[in-house]
């Protein structure tokens, strides 16, 4: 594993533990149960191979961007909006979650292909 992936890895687990952190320092605000599903929510998007490989890395980097999940936190806070935050702290300790574990941001060339390395069986 070279050493640029090996910082992103470390640094997904910063946004992860970040993510979970702010999540409870906002209080929480769901059962247990929800905020597991609610965690694991983003990796639905890979339905979006459904329309093939291009839409699919399309819709499933969209919501895996660090990004993503600090605009919807920037939204909650603006409007007010504690669930709002509490989920956007959730989806961003998920997108950091899946960087650490080395499940990068998806190319066109498949759902297996990712800018960390491949995963799954093209290992």
């Amino acid at each position: 594993m070279n050493r640029v992936v090996i910082w992103q890895r470390v640094e997904g687990a910063v946004v992860f533990f970040a993510g979970i952190w702010i999540y409870s320092a906002l209080g929480g605000g769901f059962a247990w149960w929800l905020a597991l599903l609610l965690f694991f929510a983003p990796d639905l998007a890979f339905a979006g191979y459904a329309g093939g490989p291009k839409i699919g890395a399309a819709v499933y980097n969209l919501v895996h961007l660090y990004a993503f999940g600090l605009m919807l936190l920037m939204l909650g806070s603006v409007i007010g909006n504690g669930g709002m935050m509490a989920l956007a702290a959730l989806w961003l300790g998920h997108a950091g979650f899946d960087r650490m574990l080395g499940y990068g941001l998806k190319t066109d060339a498949g759902f297996g292909h990712t800018h960390l390395g491949p995963i799954g069986r093209n290992r």
